[in-house]
């Protein structure tokens, strides 16, 4: 199974006008030689403490920043050199409020000027699914923070690509909605099976979504360890109360704590 993410010795300095008090121009490192893999249908979770670099690293991934050096391929191609396209989706919903949820759906598909009639009519098993069935009419404003979430991940999922890229899309919901949406996440995943690397802060939440969970260090960040996650699928909720789930978590918060 060939990898669908590719990443060696990436580094990223942020520059500011000026110079600093030694007369050099101001810049901040935030990746320090990052090298990473995610392979076809694998679900990837990067953790790291906040500022290490996990939201900077997704928009270097998805082409929306290409100041660095180092290399990234995505399904054997450079991003710098031609445009490959991936399903960005960030911790806010970004949900327009004038559009209804239907139409907030359909945006991706309007922007390539694709078939609006096709999409909407390919999309309309998906929508039971997505827990949306209903709700095509509905503005965002009259849902739920969850249902939100599922609106967007649903409009992530109708981008072009293969590869999903998640930044901490459950960290602005509350504990309960956070644990429901995780399992539905890991449910229409089993089933569609894209290629997902997903930031969080949640250590819980990268072990119990995850085939492998990366540790990022604190910056520059690096990848600083991997702990693959050999639980079998479909994940259980059992599995949070395993041993091996808690040694997973002491291993993690060891190399969090390096």
């Amino acid at each position: 199974m060939g990898n669908q993410i590719e990443i060696n010795q990436l580094n990223k300095v942020f520059n500011s006008p000026g110079m600093d008090r030694q007369g050099e121009e101001n810049s901040l490192k935030v990746l320090s030689d990052v090298s990473l893999s995610v392979s076809k249908n694998e679900f990837v979770s990067l953790l790291g403490p906040s500022g290490c670099g996990k939201s900077t690293l997704l928009k270097l991934i998805a082409g929306l920043d290409r100041a660095y050096d180092g290399t990234v391929t995505l399904e054997g191609r450079d991003p710098k050199q031609e445009r490959v396209p991936v399903c960005y989706m960030l911790q806010k919903d970004c949900l327009m409020p004038w559009r209804s949820v239907l139409s907030n759906i359909l945006l991706p598909v309007e922007i390539r000027r694709g078939d609006l009639k096709k999409a909407q009519k390919d999309i309309g098993p998906l929508l039971p699914e997505f827990g949306l069935d209903g709700f095509e009419s509905y503005k965002p404003n009259q849902l739920s923070g969850g249902m939100r979430q599922r609106a967007a991940l649903l409009r992530t999922y109708l981008m072009e690509g293969n590869i999903m890229l998640l930044d901490e899309p459950f960290g602005a919901l509350d504990e309960i909605t956070r644990i429901q949406m995780q399992d539905w996440l890991i449910s229409v995943w089993e089933k569609y099976r894209k290629t997902v690397l997903f930031v969080t802060h949640n250590i819980d939440e990268a072990i119990y979504l995850s085939d492998r969970v990366l540790v990022m260090s604190s910056r520059p960040g690096n990848i600083s360890g991997e702990i693959p996650i050999d639980f079998e699928r479909p994940r259980s909720r059992e599995m949070l109360l395993d041993q091996k789930f808690l040694n997973f978590k002491r291993n993690i918060l060891e190399l969090l704590a390096q």
